[in-house]
């Protein structure tokens, strides 16, 4: 079990203020809900008392903290192979494969990447999500960061609600597009297939960037850049464009398998097993030293071998 211990003065411009508000603002590598979970249990005293988080103080107060970091996560451990990108005291950034659920849930309470993050680093338990800051669908392989404390996962959060952290993917569509352009399309669940996502009015704000690498005789290598992290955008945007995703098995409709396409060609896009997507590039700011990181992960062997019948095939 790990404990923090601070010592600190609320300053003066915490006058009117909520406890639980004006100890969030003093402590802000800590979320609120774990400021606010530590003046309940009793681990915070100001000047020899206790307060509720509703109290207002004055600012000035003396408060002292010796609190516990309790337990974030009930998922067991689990010795699963885990490509490791970078490690330091702060951060983790994997390489996700393709067929890896990341958390765990119904149908998949077992074999994920956090049960294998768990195994890597149990202190990863005390870290909400095990440290997962963002995820990746399960059949979408590429960069994850995970944060190895509460300190570093409550900064990355906030980096990424202000979109800060630059995400990039490599595609392959589906149609031969003519440029690069931006999706602005609102994103919510489907009204009917609780499972699909779809672009609806009343959905949340979703923005996809997409530039062209590469064209094919009828298809498109694409490089994306996420503004907004919706389940599901990428696939569901481009396919609401109009270029769904090779192999995408919810969004992309029936294979397509172009007149005049070669054997080879034609056995790859029928047997490719997952949507052709890449999380290529990952870039970010350290939570701890304030370093601008970039991270890029190569494309797995199924994608290289779909891009290899590609281009023999425009040839």
């Amino acid at each position: 079990m790990e404990f923090r211990s601070h010592a600190l003065t609320l300053p003066p411009e915490a006058l009117g203020l909520r406890f639980d508000q004006a100890l969030a603002r003093a402590l802000p590598q800590y979320s609120r809900a774990r400021v606010r979970q530590w003046i309940e249990s009793g681990a915070v005293q100001v000047e020899g008392r206790a307060l509720r988080p509703k109290d207002k103080v004055l600012g000035g107060e003396q408060v002292r903290i010796e609190a516990r970091l309790p337990a974030q996560t009930a998922a067991a451990a689990e010795a699963l192979p885990v490509d490791v990108v970078f490690r330091d005291r702060s951060l983790l950034v994997i390489n996700k494969p393709a067929g890896l659920v990341v958390h765990p849930g119904a149908g998949n309470p077992r074999h994920t990447l956090l049960n294998a993050l768990l195994a890597l680093d149990p202190k990863l338990s005390l870290v909400p999500r095990a440290g997962l800051v963002h995820r990746l669908d399960k059949d979408t392989s590429g960069l994850l960061v995970v944060a190895r404390t509460p300190e570093a996962h409550t900064a990355l959060v906030a980096a990424l609600a202000a979109r800060e952290i630059g995400r990039e993917y490599l595609a392959v569509c589906t149609g031969v597009m003519t440029g690069g352009g931006t999706i602005d399309q609102p994103i919510a669940r489907h009204r009917t297939q609780r499972t699909r996502m779809a672009v609806r009015a009343d959905g949340r704000e979703s923005v996809t960037h997409y530039r062209i690498a590469r064209r094919f005789r009828a298809h498109t290598l694409v490089r994306v850049e996420l503004e907004t992290g919706r389940t599901h955008q990428i696939r569901v945007h481009l396919a609401h464009a109009g270029f769904p995703l090779v192999g995408d098995p919810v969004y992309g409709g029936r294979r397509r398998i172009p007149a005049g396409s070669s054997l080879q060609l034609a056995a790859e896009l029928t047997a490719f097993p997952r949507q052709a997507l890449h999380a290529a590039r990952l870039k970010l700011r350290h939570p701890v030293t304030g370093r601008d990181m970039t991270w890029e992960a190569p494309l797995p062997a199924d994608m290289q071998g779909l891009i290899a019948a590609l281009e023999k095939d425009r040839s």
